[in-house]
């Protein structure tokens, strides 16, 4: 199961792997660390790793320091030759970086940098175009960025929920869309053709008993939803109903649910990020869950999570996870029944 693991420089709070062809070795991973005292910081790193699962070999290619970072997301291929990294960080800007191939390897080229608020920037998504972002504001605001010619600039920024938005992301299907979740225990639908004040398309405020942390879009079917929430549930919504979605399935999985990914190429595969309970993967089928492995290898919360890209001609899936405290990244593979359990 275990592939490799090392330690970062801070604390551990989110993993991707790139989707591009000829980077699906790439492993980023982020830091956020608070500096406590008479003048606080929050100052934060990214790295890149070369991952080899039939090596089991997890070598470091890159590391640059930033301020504290709460989230980065790979753009989606297809959009431009080298992939872009964003970055989302605590000081209230995002930045885009160009991953390029050098002598020793990939490294990270700063392109641009936007402070989009005064407030932190929680969370951010690219559009399937790559051609913009929604940002999540720890003031309850929601950010539309535009990424053309190397630029960011702020479309518009409007008051989405009450508190945080811990998560918000475009609908893949329709990319007009894009959901939002909050420490308001809201989920919010918004339609970006309508004016602010028009825009909500649906809100649920009644099933996610504690804050949204997660919203993911299924790549395999447009109708499918799924939320995850510090109440310890994974929610799958059903939006053929677009008025108001259908709550289709729940599922406890025993800590707040910080982060969902859909297997990239399995339908009804999803990884989940439990906090306080490790890691899952999770069949969704039919309209039930059931909870197919579990992985208590880290230490602490467990906050970032996911699927190594370019899997269809891998014999096995492969998984990074990294743990808040106590700084930890792992590689590891799902055992063979996981796949089993849902082809």
């Amino acid at each position: 199961m275990d592939v490799a693991h090392c330690y970062l420089d801070g604390n551990a709070d989110a993993v991707e792997f790139c989707p591009h062809d000829s980077y699906h070795h790439v492993l980023a991973a982020s830091t956020y660390t608070l500096q406590e005292g008479g003048n606080p910081s929050r100052r934060g790193s990214i790295s890149l790793f070369s991952v080899d699962a039939a090596k089991d070999s997890l070598d470091l290619l890159y590391n640059v320091e930033t301020s504290g970072v709460f989230d980065i997301k790979w753009s989606p291929p297809g959009g431009s030759a080298n992939p872009f990294l964003a970055q989302a960080d605590a000081d209230g800007y995002v930045t885009i970086h160009s991953c390029c191939n050098g002598i020793e390897g990939a490294y990270l080229k700063n392109i641009t940098s936007e402070r989009i608020s005064n407030s932190m920037c929680l969370y951010l998504e690219w559009n399937p175009s790559a051609t913009s972002l929604t940002v999540g504001l720890s003031d309850g605001s929601v950010s539309i960025l535009s990424f053309v010619e190397s630029k960011l600039e702020i479309q518009e920024e409007w008051k989405a929920h009450d508190f945080e938005v811990w998560t918000t992301t475009f609908d893949t299907h329709h990319p007009n869309l894009v959901y939002t979740g909050s420490d308001d225990c809201k989920l919010n639908c918004w339609d970006l053709r309508d004016s602010p004040s028009r825009r909500r398309v649906f809100q649920d405020s009644k099933t996610h008993k504690m804050g949204v942390c997660c919203i993911q879009k299924s790549p395999h079917d447009p109708n499918t939803l799924v939320t995850g929430s510090y109440d310890e549930c994974l929610r799958v919504w059903d939006l053929r109903s677009i008025s108001k979605p259908v709550e289709e399935t729940s599922i406890g999985l025993g800590g707040g649910v910080w982060r969902v990914k859909h297997h990239p190429y399995v339908p009804g595969l999803v990884l989940a990020a439990c906090m306080h309970n490790g890691f899952a993967t999770v069949s969704v089928k039919s309209g039930e869950a059931a909870v197919l492995e579990t992985y208590k290898k880290h230490d602490s919360l467990a906050y970032g999570a996911d699927w190594q890209k370019g899997e269809a001609r891998r014999p096995e899936p492969v998984v990074a996870t990294c743990s808040f405290y106590d700084k930890l990244l792992r590689v590891w593979r799902p055992g063979k029944d996981t796949l089993v359990a849902v082809l």
